[in-house]
């Protein structure tokens, strides 16, 4: 019997999941054996799970589970170098160079596990099967707009946390936007008809910001944009990539703009493709805006698990979008699995 076992995340400021109380009874029902861990930070509550009939085990009981189950995360393992022997699902980060990343492979290399990784289960035409993208934008929309709303009473963004809903960050955002005395910003979304894009806009209009949206054919001429300079507001919801433009170059630090507040929700800046080249690290829940300019003020806001503040909305979309594919886990030769496999063998012999 297939055997999923879904693990805590250890990661700071991370309570989403990857499968609800109602996936986890689809797949029981489909005959794929569920345990669940223990955890003090979910979400989503453990009950659901009990009443759904998964097994319980206890939190980051993981390292000791049956050989054969299938072990389902979202974020990092604990970097503590033993050899992971388990097939594990989760985004690993470790196709693209990153120093950490080899450090896992090795780790898997060492057990002979494998490695699933969530940003590349793909359908057959290349796109991927599920995504946190939408409420990366609904929340990195919000968290640009508590930077803008902090520039109006003379101060910066203070830090940000995990919201219990949506509906709690709205009210707290309109309060601080209402605060202000002055009519809401305007802003522009590069990337909106991507699902990031979607997401930042839908946060815009919800607190009645007026949204310009873009896409690939605005950007086509690859720049310059003034349409940019001349909004309070610029959300990146575009990917850097080679041959990406150019949105906000470095000298438009210096330039005329009305632009005082940009929310890179992509948050590539160590990328050679950097489409926003005026800042060079990403921010953090703690400190979620970076000044660039002062004069006049010019902030970052660059957060790289933007999800995790919508821990409930977020988890639910996502564990919806990838239930059709845990639910064919009895055939991990194929499909979705199968070219995840393949992308692992690859990158596992290099």
């Amino acid at each position: 019997m297939t055997h999923l076992w879904v693990r805590a995340e250890q990661r700071l400021n991370e309570d989403r999941v990857g499968l609800t109380p109602a996936g986890a009874k689809a797949l029981l029902e489909a005959g794929i054996k569920v345990t669940v861990e223990e955890s003090k930070v979910r979400a989503i509550p453990l009950q659901g799970y009990i009443d759904a009939g998964c097994d319980i085990a206890a939190e980051n009981a993981w390292p000791d589970a049956p050989a054969e189950a299938i072990i389902f995360g979202l974020k990092e393992l604990p970097e503590d170098g033993t050899p992971l022997p388990h097939r594990h699902i989760m985004f690993g980060h470790a196709y693209k160079g990153q120093h950490s990343g080899k450090a896992l492979l090795d780790r898997f290399k060492a057990g002979g596990g494998t490695l699933y990784d969530l940003e590349y289960l793909v359908a057959e035409d290349g796109r991927r099967v599920a995504a946190f993208g939408y409420w990366a934008g609904y929340a990195g929309a919000a968290v640009t707009l508590k930077t803008w709303a902090a520039q109006q009473n003379g101060g910066t963004c203070g830090p940000v946390g995990v919201y219990p809903s949506k509906d709690t960050l709205l009210g707290e955002l309109g309060a601080e936007l209402d605060a202000t005395k002055v009519d809401r910003p305007k802003a522009i979304v590069i990337g909106a008809m991507g699902r990031v894009g979607a997401g930042a806009a839908d946060l815009c209009e919800a607190m009645g910001v007026a949204v310009t949206k873009w896409d690939m054919a605005e950007t086509a001429s690859g720049g310059p944009f003034p349409e940019i300079l001349a909004h309070d507001l610029f959300l990146n919801c575009i990917f850097a990539r080679p041959g990406t433009p150019v949105f906000v170059p470095r000298e438009a630090v210096n330039a005329p703009r009305q632009l005082s507040a940009i929310g890179d929700v992509a948050c590539d800046p160590d990328s050679d493709y950097n489409p926003v080249p005026v800042y060079d690290r990403a921010t953090t829940w703690e400190a979620p805006a970076l000044r660039v300019a002062s004069d006049p003020v010019l902030d970052v806001m660059a957060i790289d698990n933007l999800p995790s503040m919508l821990p409930v909305e977020s988890s639910e979309d996502y564990a919806a979008q990838l239930l059709t594919s845990l639910l064919t886990l009895d055939d991990l030769d194929a499909g979705v699995w199968g070219r995840a496999a393949a992308t692992f063998a690859d990158h596992i012999k290099d």
